[in-house]
């Protein structure tokens, strides 16, 4: 089988080692409880940053936050390397611009998940995913952005959304820990 995995936010703790990293860099001491309610993507409203603010922030520490030491969520990289050692297909569909795409992959293989030539996707935007998930025929794709998992709904694979505050909404099958991955493939 073939399995498409988003990066930021369903492998990787992105979101959280941005906000460790704010509270550093600002000084501050918000509380992780309010992150871990925070119904948004951005985080920049938890440091009272307007959404310019924001921005700048983020693009200014892009660096650190991709590639310092960003963690894979608990049991993310054990789940991966057991589908390749079952035989099946392990995509990456990441919409992390362009001038990210070979730091990033480089990355991914050294915090050790198991990434082959010609399965990592990389420089599209969240609306052109549904391009190279249709275009490979996956039959599991997992997201974490309720914008990007509306868009496969007509499309026939099992899409999973990686539980975040911010996607609860979603009414589409979820994954909250990575453990739980071997118990939704078929025996």
């Amino acid at each position: 089988m073939k399995f498409g995995f988003d990066v930021d936010d369903t492998l990787i703790n992105l979101r959280e080692h941005a906000f460790h990293l704010y509270n550093k860099k600002l000084n501050r001491q918000v509380a992780l409880n309010k992150f871990q309610t925070l119904n948004m993507i951005p985080i920049h409203e938890l440091f009272g940053m307007t959404a310019e603010e924001g921005k700048q922030m983020w693009n200014s520490s892009r660096e650190e936050i991709y590639y310092s030491s960003c963690p894979p969520f608990p049991d993310a990289v054990e789940a991966l390397h057991e589908l390749v050692r079952q035989g099946h297909e392990v995509y990456y569909i990441t919409a992390r611009t362009a001038e990210h795409c070979e730091r990033t992959k480089k990355w991914l293989i050294q915090a050790g998940f198991p990434v082959q030539e010609g399965r990592f996707y990389c420089g599209m935007s969240d609306t052109e995913k549904v391009h190279i998930i249709r275009r490979l025929g996956l039959d599991y794709y997992f997201d974490d952005k309720p914008a990007v998992l509306e868009t496969l709904t007509d499309l026939a694979m099992n899409v999973y959304v990686k539980d975040n505050s911010y996607n609860r909404h979603v009414d589409i099958p979820r994954i909250t820990n990575w453990d739980e991955l071997k118990s939704l493939l078929p025996e």
